[in-house]
This record gives C-alpha cells, sequence and structure tokens, in this order.
C-alpha cells in the first residue's frame, strides 16, 4: 500500500447510513451489519481471515439499499475453533431472532458456512462458497510454527497474513480492494489475528451436507487467489451439481473489485432458492430495516417433534423446497451476466505459482521467528556467560 490510505467515498457514505451492531455473546462480542426488510430472509455474508464486517459493504449498499434484500456482515469474533465459532454463530442468530439463513462465505468464511450447514442442517437453506476449501491440513501443514500461533506477536501474524496476498503490479480496482482489506487488517487486535489463523490450523474437515448441491453456487475468480487451485478442485469435486459462477479476473476480494458481477451471481442465487426481495420496505432512514414480522418463525414446523423420531436428515429433507422457477426476468439477469462475465476454464499455472508463493512465504517467517527467539534469548546468555566468568574468578583469586 502506497502512500497515506484515504477511505473510498462510497465506503464513508455506507458508514453514515448504516450503522455497526455490537452485541455480546458470552465472552465473545459480535459487530454486525443489518440492513434491509426484515421479513426477508437472511444473506449472511462471512469475511476470510484478512477480512472484517466493513468489506461487504458493497454487497450490502447494492442488494439491500436498492434491490430490497435483507444482507447481514458479521465479524468473526475471537473464537479458538470450529466447534465453539459454530456453537457461538447459532447463539448469535438466536440473539438476532433469524433462523433460517443464506450464507455467503468467502475463503476462511466459506469453511465456516459449511461447517455450520453440516451441523446446523436446520437452519441453513443455501450456501454461495466463493474462493474457499473443504479441510485445513494443508494449510496447518504448511504453517510449522502453528503450535505457537496463540502467543505469537501481533507484526508476524500481520505478516503472515499479508503475505498470502498477492503482491505486484496491479489493475486500479483489484489494487483498491487489496488497499481497503490491509486497513481492515490494522484494525484487528492480535488475538483477533491469532484466532483466525488457529481456524486455518485447527484440524477440521467439511463432512457431507444435507443440503441438495442444487441449492449451492461456487464462485470462484480465474486470475489468481491466495487458496491453492487443487484445494479449489476438491470443492468442485464434492458438490458436482452446484451452479458455478466464474468472474474472469477479481483476485482475492472479488466483491470489492467487482462488486457489480458479484451482486448479480449473489441476485441470481437468491432469486434460484425462492428468496424474493422487497424494494418497497426498504428502509430510507439508516434504520436497518422495516418493523415487522420476522421472517423466520423460531417455532415452526421444523423444530416441533415428528413421526421420525426426530431425525435430523429426513426433517431437512422435507422441509427443503425446490428451487424456484426460472422466470423471464431470471434469464434476463442471466443474459446480462454473460455479458459482463466470460466463463473461461482455469489455468494450472496460476496454481502452481501460488504454491512456490506460499512455500517461500513459510520459508520467510519461519527464518523471521527463529530471529525472534534468537535476538529475545541472546541477552540473557551473553549474561549468563559473564556472571560465570566472574563467579569462576573470584573462586580462583580466594582458591
Amino acid at each position: 500500500m502506497k502512500g497515506v490510505y484515504s477511505a473510498p467515498g462510497d465506503y464513508i457514505h455506507f458508514k453514515s447510513q448504516v450503522p455497526l451492531h455490537k452485541i455480546p455473546i458470552g465472552s465473545k462480542q459480535w459487530r454486525y451489519y443489518d440492513f434491509g426488510p426484515k421479513v426477508v430472509p437472511p444473506l449472511i455474508c462471512l469475511p476470510g481471515t484478512a477480512g472484517t464486517a466493513d468489506v461487504y459493504y458493497k454487497q450490502i449498499m447494492s442488494l439491500s439499499m436498492k434491490v430490497g434484500y435483507r444482507v447481514i456482515s458479521v465479524d468473526i469474533p475471537c473464537v479458538w475453533n470450529h466447534q465453539e465459532w459454530i456453537q457461538s454463530f447459532e447463539k448469535f442468530l438466536d440473539a438476532i431472532d433469524v433462523h433460517h439463513i443464506h450464507l455467503y462465505g468467502t475463503s476462511l468464511g466459506g469453511l465456516l458456512a459449511q461447517l455450520f450447514a453440516q451441523h446446523r442442517p436446520r437452519r441453513v437453506k443455501s450456501l454461495i462458497l466463493s474462493n474457499t476449501f473443504l479441510e485445513t491440513s494443508s494449510f496447518s501443514a504448511a504453517m510449522r510454527w502453528a503450535p505457537i500461533v496463540g502467543w505469537a506477536p501481533s507484526f508476524l501474524l500481520k505478516r503472515y497474513i499479508l503475505t498470502g496476498i498477492h503482491d505486484g503490479p496491479q489493475e486500479p480496482f483489484i489494487a483498491d480492494s487489496v488497499d481497503f482489506v490491509v486497513s481492515q487488517i490494522e484494525t484487528l487486535s492480535r488475538d483477533d489475528l491469532a484466532s483466525r489463523l488457529a481456524f486455518t490450523v485447527d484440524n477440521a474437515s467439511v463432512g457431507p451436507l444435507l443440503l441438495s448441491d442444487s441449492f449451492i453456487t461456487i464462485m470462484d475468480t480465474n486470475d489468481y487467489s491466495s487458496i491453492p487451485q487443487e484445494l479449489k478442485d476438491q470443492l468442485g469435486e464434492r458438490y458436482p451439481a452446484a451452479r458455478r459462477a466464474y468472474l474472469k479476473t477479481g483476485g482475492d476480494f472479488p466483491f470489492l473489485s467487482r462488486p457489480d458481477e458479484v451482486n448479480l451471481h449473489l441476485q441470481l442465487h437468491l432469486r434460484r432458492v425462492g428468496v424474493e426481495a422487497k424494494p418497497d420496505l426498504v428502509p430510507k432512514d439508516g434504520s436497518g430495516g422495516s418493523p415487522g414480522k420476522e421472517n423466520d418463525e423460531k417455532k415452526d414446523h421444523d423444530d416441533q417433534p415428528n413421526g421420525n423420531g426426530g431425525n435430523p436428515e429426513s426433517t431437512s429433507k422435507e422441509s427443503q423446497s425446490p428451487p424456484a422457477p426460472e422466470s423471464s426476468e431470471y434469464h434476463g439477469l442471466c443474459d446480462q451476466l454473460l455479458s459482463s462475465a466470460k466463463v473461461i476454464s482455469i489455468g494450472r499455472e496460476d496454481s502452481t505459482l501460488m504454491r512456490d508463493q506460499h512455500i517461500l512465504a513459510t520459508g520467510v517467517l519461519l527464518q523471521l521467528t527463529w530471529e525472534f527467539f534468537i535476538f529475545s534469548l541472546l541477552p540473557i546468555y551473553v549474561c549468563s556467560l559473564y556472571i560465570t566468568q566472574n563467579n569462576v574468578w573470584k573462586f580462583r583469586k580466594l582458591v
């Protein structure tokens, strides 16, 4: 990031219109933006390791303020493993009185979205996964200092996260997206950074989902990403019938660098799974939503005992409605999408380059870690040598 960073004008306008909410859940504090009609089932956006709730402000400005969907963008709180995340996220949904949700997750957020859909299948109605993965074993193997990530200093954690972001000449929109994300990293505390990296090295993998592939959209960029290509391929193999949405360019943060294309894909997905926008109910005063009955009642037929003995799999299958029929308006959106984003094959050369960069970054960080410990212990070692030599000299003199 060159020079002094200044926030974009549309972000300043967003902050003036949409309030940031903070709610304590146990010992954790959740930060989130919530805008749009409360009667619309919400799309909840989960950021990656380097993201905050603010990185999805372009989606809120477009899908909520203009189209009429309800969008909730959340921060990942300071939790240290995936089970703790699932429990805390469920309590957060209960606290804001939301039951059925649609999840949009990028990078680490995509993994968390899949894990929540696996363990709480009744609550997740659809998934949009972008530049994400199924398991964390490759990341834990690459980070040799993973056992001490909870004690690592802030500068080392930030350096590790920043080395995962593509560097070098970039087009203006992608460079601006990187600058914005870097400015958000500076707002995170050491515990926030450490807990997010702990997620990536925690031993976790996504099991089979009860959610049908027809309710899943996979949206990836084809230029470069911090997620290795083989991990993206594993995701595609897990959900072979999922809808695929490719962006020709966009980098690691297409929701910032290519917001029009991303928002169009999100709108197509929501229409396909039967979510109807309510533009006439969009609030004009920045209150975040019109008063009214929540779209998702906590006490509905999904949560009542049934004749199958409470089997979650059969309950989920019975309650899962088929995708909405494709209307002429839907086809119009598809035509618009095809004219603005070309579907191309993913190049293998980019994945090889990203692997080499990841290996190089790991080696550099390992060297920095050793240097940190060496220089910390060197003064103690020199002092002990001086004391020992001094005592030996006094002993010889006494003898």
